[in-house]
């Protein structure tokens, strides 16, 4: 009877160890928590026609992809959302010319703030990085044979701060909201100036 309790106290020990391994591993393999992040999109905003045969797009700005770049890492990529502002905002509705849209820049770049030292410095929860994000894009209508009828230039800009113990999903936020706000400022902007410049050539 006492074997057979012994038999019985060996193997709960052994099912209890076996329990808490699985937890801790289960507990290393937990990924972080994910925010589901909205592709942004202009369709909404309608389209501005333009007295063009097509358009295209020129990406003259290549991300460096390394720091203090930090672009490649945002939810919303600016270059490839300001891309994507190109078609699904412009539409060519003529029979010649081109309307060639240059992105330049498109770069959100990370800036280290000073922080507090000494014995204050561990009871101040610092700004640690800030973030400058800039877009700029030139558009121009060109003739057939390559004659610069018209052309606009739109660069905008936003700064955020984050603090030193912010989360990688609170650092992906406000590179995405950088990029939003910076796009939202981008579409305000070159519609007024195309509208404002081009005259007849948008319809």
């Amino acid at each position: 009877m006492v074997h057979s309790d012994m038999i019985v106290l060996r193997w709960a020990a052994a099912f209890g160890l076996a329990v808490a391994m699985c937890g801790m591993l289960a507990a290393c393999q937990t990924p972080d928590p994910e925010h589901n992040f909205v592709d942004l999109s202009y369709v909404h905003h309608g389209t501005i026609s333009l007295d063009v045969r097509r358009i295209e797009v020129v990406r003259a700005y290549v991300p460096p992809a390394k720091n203090p770049n930090v672009e490649h890492l945002s939810p919303a990529n600016p270059l490839a959302t300001a891309e994507r502002w190109v078609n699904e905002r412009l539409r060519a509705v003529g029979k010649a010319g081109v309307a060639q849209a240059t992105i330049s820049h498109a770069s959100i770049i990370e800036v280290p703030l000073k922080r507090t030292k000494g014995i204050r410095g561990i009871f101040t929860k610092d700004q640690a990085e800030r973030y400058d994000g800039l877009i700029e894009m030139t558009i121009r209508i060109l003739s057939d044979n390559g004659r610069e009828k018209a052309s606009v230039l739109a660069r905008v800009s936003r700064s955020r701060t984050v603090a030193e113990d912010v989360s990688r999903i609170e650092r992906e936020k406000v590179w995405y909201e950088l990029t939003k706000g910076m796009m939202n400022d981008l579409d305000i902007t070159l519609q007024n100036q195309l509208i404002a410049t081009f005259g007849k050539l948008v319809r």
